[in-house]
């Protein structure tokens, strides 16, 4: 799922596709019975670590995950370090190499290039997207969230509905 960087090109104003040099980072386990997340010196996990995880909210429950819990991460100080048992009960290491996975620092979303307010980002930069990594029992995967202002009310009649905010799967693997 890794992508090839895409050179950057002038649309309404804006240097797209849109990259990013610092983010926000959270991390979430589910179905494990331990899980140790390091990522940035950091224990993301560090009050759950031996315990078992349970699984995921009912519902969509990605959706209610924010921008990243510990911001201002400049890219990328190192791979992310994960050790779990999964529900089987075998253990697990996985070393998540994020400047791999977001190779040419290019931020994921879904809004359309033309939808973009003009002039919003002529410099092409946006500021701290969050990433996100999710353990489910043997599947890692890696998300992006990034806010995104748009032209046109995304909610009709809402005039607070300007930006669209989607979470993006960038990488996944089972072990």
């Amino acid at each position: 799922m890794t992508q090839t960087p895409v050179a950057q090109h002038m649309v309404n104003g804006n240097l797209l596709p849109l990259r990013f040099k610092i983010h926000s980072f959270s991390a979430y386990a589910f179905n494990t019975l331990k899980c140790k997340v390091i990522y940035f010196n950091e224990d993301f996990t560090a009050e759950d670590a031996d315990k078992p995880s349970g699984p995921p909210p009912e519902g969509d429950y990605r959706s209610t995950w924010g921008f990243g819990s510990y911001s201002g991460i400049r890219n990328f100080p190192g791979p992310v370090e994960v050790t779990w048992t999964s529900l089987d009960g075998q253990d697990h290491h996985a070393s998540i190499d994020l400047a791999e996975i977001f190779k040419g620092e290019e931020i994921l979303h879904r809004v359309p290039d033309e939808e973009i307010p003009d002039g919003m980002y002529p410099q092409g930069l946006y500021l701290d997207p969050g990433i996100f990594v999710e353990v489910n029992d043997r599947t890692i995967s890696v998300y992006m969230k990034a806010m995104i202002p748009t032209k046109h009310l995304q909610i009709p009649g809402n005039k607070n509905s300007n930006t669209r905010h989607d979470l993006m799967l960038a990488w996944t693997h089972t072990y």
